[in-house]
């Protein structure tokens, strides 16, 4: 398998944010930022504001949605 092939089964297919519809990314959010295990420390905040810092992130290209297709699950994982 080639270094090409690997990296992309790693990573899986990268969904641009804008394509998805807002209250699929909107849940994707939510889940991602209320997930047993998320770095969030002692952030604090609200939901609501944990959600824009992730739409901010987004935006900024510092995170994408990728899919996987072998567990058929979408995750917000960080740019390279």
């Amino acid at each position: 398998m080639s270094e090409d092939q690997s990296s992309r089964n790693e990573d899986g297919v990268e969904i641009p944010y804008e394509k998805l519809d807002a209250q699929t990314l909107r849940n994707l959010i939510q889940e991602f930022v209320t997930r047993d295990g998320a770095d969030w420390g002692d952030a604090g905040g609200t939901l609501e504001e944990k959600v824009a810092q992730v739409i901010r992130q987004l935006k900024q290209k510092k995170i994408k949605v990728v899919f996987d297709l072998q567990s058929e699950t979408a995750n917000i994982v960080p740019s390279k």
